[in-house]
């Protein structure tokens, strides 16, 4: 699928749109939404896998049901890479194909869940923010490392949290949340549209068995899976 037009291509228009797009972030739930005893049923997971050497960038976005982990649908979308690989202008690599993933479904996520960070950023704009302010869904990030921020270790049972902070200015930009007792931590942040407290919730509520969420899981598999389907097949990216 082709890039957007008016898609950044430098580094400078890249960081000029994160500047931009950082004051629209809505770092607080949605109360109007959770006052819907229906809402947040359906939970997204989006992500992706590269082949840098073909120039090839395949989405995937997996519909769950929050109550039974369920697949209820899931979508895949292939192009072109978007944007060379810069540190902190990730999303500017991904959103066009997780973009095309999510139109894909025929029903609209109450929340999506991003392989990646949101308001733990240096820009305060991460991936998961990004997807948020540009589709208006609720959306949150859960890393498998820390980047560039501090933390100590959560305590040993499931659900222990500690803050993730800035270290130029003490922020708190996210959680370390075990998900599971004494294994590695994941990395919470806000995306759009959600509170912290409510994000750590959420992915403990999607990680019941594993580290990761489940939703996280299946949209791993499915990229990988639809990468190398591409591969072999010499799916056009347009």
């Amino acid at each position: 699928m082709p890039i957007p037009a008016d898609w950044p291509t430098t580094e400078a228009q890249a960081l000029a749109e994160q500047e931009r797009l950082r004051p629209l972030v809505r770092a607080h739930d949605d109360h109007e939404a959770d006052a819907d005893p229906g809402a947040d049923r359906l939970v997204a997971g989006v992500d992706v896998a590269y082949d840098d050497e073909h120039d090839l960038v395949v989405a995937a976005a997996v519909l769950l049901d929050r109550d039974t982990l369920t697949v209820v649908e899931q979508a895949t979308a292939v192009g072109r890479i978007a944007f060379p690989y810069v540190p902190g202008l990730l999303a500017f690599r991904e959103l066009p194909a997780v973009l095309d993933a999510l139109a894909a479904l025929t029903r609209t996520p109450d929340t999506v869940v991003c392989d990646g960070y949101g308001l733990a950023h240096p820009r305060r704009l991460g991936l998961a923010s990004h997807l948020g302010v540009l589709t208006g869904l609720r959306t949150l990030g859960v890393a498998k490392t820390p980047f560039t921020f501090d933390h100590q270790p959560p305590d040993t049972p499931r659900g222990s949290t500690t803050p993730l902070t800035d270290p130029a200015t003490g922020e708190e930009v996210g959680r370390a949340v075990r998900t599971q007792p004494g294994i590695k931590p994941v990395y919470v942040s806000v995306g759009h549209r959600i509170g912290l407290d409510t994000a750590v919730r959420t992915t403990l509520d999607l990680a019941r068995r594993y580290r990761l969420p489940e939703t996280t899981r299946h949209a791993d598999s499915l990229c990988r899976r639809a990468l190398a389907d591409a591969l072999r097949t010499g799916t056009p990216t347009n």
